[in-house]
This record gives structure tokens, C-alpha cells and sequence, in this order.
């Protein structure tokens, strides 16, 4: 009966874990509203990116402002690679990043560690 328990809770740990890595999570987006030849995203760092997901108008200056709540040292940071882009992400403290939007495409970033992702759409 005992090693029926272990292996009932085993599998239940392991399928647990199948989701919370490769299951489909629901992923905030947000598309950027344009205002007098601008665009602008607020993106809050609390455990991941909210929202995860940005979508920016080909051809108009866009701007990220991460604002970091949470204290880890992972989020430290924000890195797109595509742009050459690292930078420090202060906690409590609102910083503006600028996009160049002229090349339309998908675009990645992540935090310092990369273990947490967003996408920047750009169409």
C-alpha cells in the first residue's frame, strides 16, 4: 500500500511539473496605442513581465516603461538582444526604454538570468 502512495504521489509531482513547464499559460498582451506620432507600453516586472507580450506600429517611436516591484536579482535586468539592448531595471523605479520600430518582426527579451521571456511584436 505504501508504494502504491509513492507512486500514485510521484506521478502526480511529475505531471505537475510536465505543466508547469511546457503547459499553455495564459500570456497578458498589449498593443500600443499611438498618440501624436508616439507609442508607449507600461510593463510592470513582478514575477515575470505584465504584459508579456507587446505589440508596436512599424515606423513610430516606441518607448517600454518597466517599472520592477520585485526585489530578485533576476529581474535586475532587461535584455533585447536583437537591439543590443541590457539594461538595469532599478526596483520601485519607472525606466523608459527606446525601441527603434523601422524593421518589422517578432523580437524576444528576457530578464538578466534568461529564465523569464517577453515578445515584442512589431508590425
Amino acid at each position: 500500500m505504501t508504494k502504491l502512495l509513492v507512486l500514485l504521489i510521484g506521478v502526480i509531482i511529475i505531471g505537475f511539473i510536465l505543466w508547469w513547464f511546457f503547459g499553455k499559460h495564459q500570456v497578458a498582451s498589449a498593443e500600443a496605442a499611438v498618440t501624436n506620432d508616439r507609442q508607449s507600453v507600461d510593463i510592470e516586472v513582478k514575477g515575470g513581465y505584465s504584459p508579456e507580450n507587446v505589440v508596436l506600429k512599424q515606423g513610430v517611436p516606441a518607448v517600454l516603461n518597466f517599472t520592477r516591484k520585485d526585489a530578485s536579482t533576476c529581474l535586475d535586468r532587461v535584455v533585447f538582444s536583437d537591439f543590443g539592448i541590457n539594461q538595469e531595471l532599478p526596483k520601485n523605479q519607472l525606466e523608459t526604454i527606446k525601441i527603434d520600430t523601422s524593421k518589422p518582426g517578432e523580437y524576444e527579451w528576457a530578464c538578466g538570468m534568461d529564465m523569464f521571456h517577453g515578445k515584442l511584436i512589431i508590425k
